[in-house]
């Protein structure tokens, strides 16, 4: 499809188009970028920066990532040549030690997806760049709102749109945003080629989610504060895992390099798997459903929905019990949501 207007450069919408021009001119200044990248959907983003790279080259992963990321470096990717180390990227000695001379990239998200651990980006940048390997961040959980991971070291940061960026449960994009001139031209030739772009009223929808992101991820943490402190204190919660208690192993350095916690927790259950569903079944306010970041709250089973194509033993290995529950903390009034806690935490 051709734009009318080709002086501009508008010759096919794969190539860009006025209102993707838009979103990836947006998307830099929210976080201290230069350049913006925008993409069908968040593994559309990562499967394109990691073009990159090329046959033998070694990443060195945070073994707590997005179960789809998983699946992309490790049943597809690796296919392909290159070659993947997963670790504890909460001590950065396991980086360190993971590190080859074939090293290229570092791949990390904070907080992390589902154990919501957090990890120290400076240093790792720092223990990247060290090797001459670039660092890349998936941003989905904090935003670019409450954490800025390129003025932390950072030479890539991804995001999912669909989730707070978009913020309406109605889109699905990607996104990547650099300071680098050089990776930018790297990168922008290949998301033409490749193709995985958004359509222009998906980057849209995009434009407007951001015109609310402020005063969303402002009350997404407020009642997810409310929630993981209530959670905290009920008899049938084993644990909570939210950045902003200050029982959170690594709560001192989230409040370092974030501004704010942001509206996603994970918890465990002391119960087997048909007492976990049963509680899920009786909530009626959060909807059980795999997506997160948008305006109604939502909780989901990392174990056999979101993570559930990693093999089991690898899963246990990294806290993804039976018992471990996904919450992404909605809009809604924070009381209504711990009365339906209450009342579905009565019921197992």
């Amino acid at each position: 499809m051709h734009d009318l207007d080709t002086s501009h450069g508008y010759v096919y919408s794969r190539m860009d188009n006025p209102t993707r021009h838009a979103l990836e001119d947006c998307l830099p200044n929210l976080e201290g970028g230069r350049y913006g990248l925008a993409f069908g959907s968040g593994l559309a983003a990562e499967t394109t920066v990691l073009h990159l790279l090329k046959q033998g080259d070694h990443v060195v992963s945070a073994a707590d990532i997005y179960g789809g990321t998983y699946r992309l470096f490790a049943e597809v990717l690796s296919r392909w040549g290159l070659d993947f180390t997963f670790v504890d990227a909460t001590d950065i000695g396991n980086v360190t030690n993971a590190i080859r001379p074939n090293t290229r990239m570092v791949w990390i998200e904070s907080p992390t997806n589902p154990m919501l651990q957090v990890i120290d980006i400076a240093s790792t940048a720092a223990v990247a760049h060290s090797q001459g390997a670039l660092l890349v961040v998936d941003n989905t959980f904090a935003s670019p709102y409450f954490q800025k991971p390129l003025t932390l070291g950072a030479d890539v940061v991804s995001y999912s749109t669909t989730k707070y960026l978009g913020g309406h449960s109605d889109v699905i994009g990607g996104a990547l945003v650099m300071s680098s001139q050089e990776l930018y031209e790297r990168l922008k030739p290949l998301q033409s080629i490749i193709g995985a772009v958004p359509g222009p009223f998906d980057a849209w929808l995009v434009l407007r989610g951001i015109k609310t992101l402020a005063v969303r991820m402002r009350q997404h943490t407020e009642n997810a504060l409310a929630v993981a402190r209530y959670l905290a204190g009920h008899p049938r919660v084993q644990k909570v895992h939210y950045p902003g208690l200050p029982e959170h192993p690594q709560h001192t350095l989230a409040a370092r390099q974030m501004s704010g916690f942001g509206g996603m927790l994970s918890f465990e259950l002391a119960a087997d798997l048909e007492i976990v569903q049963r509680f899920l079944r009786s909530l009626q306010i959060f909807s059980m459903a795999v997506s997160l970041g948008g305006v109604e709250s939502l909780m989901a089973h990392p174990a056999t929905m979101t993570h559930g194509s990693i093999p089991e033993e690898t899963r246990q290995r990294h806290g993804i019990t039976d018992g471990l529950i996904r919450c992404s903390v909605g809009l809604e009034d924070k009381e209504d949501l711990l009365w339906d806690l209450e009342q579905a935490l009565a019921q197992i």
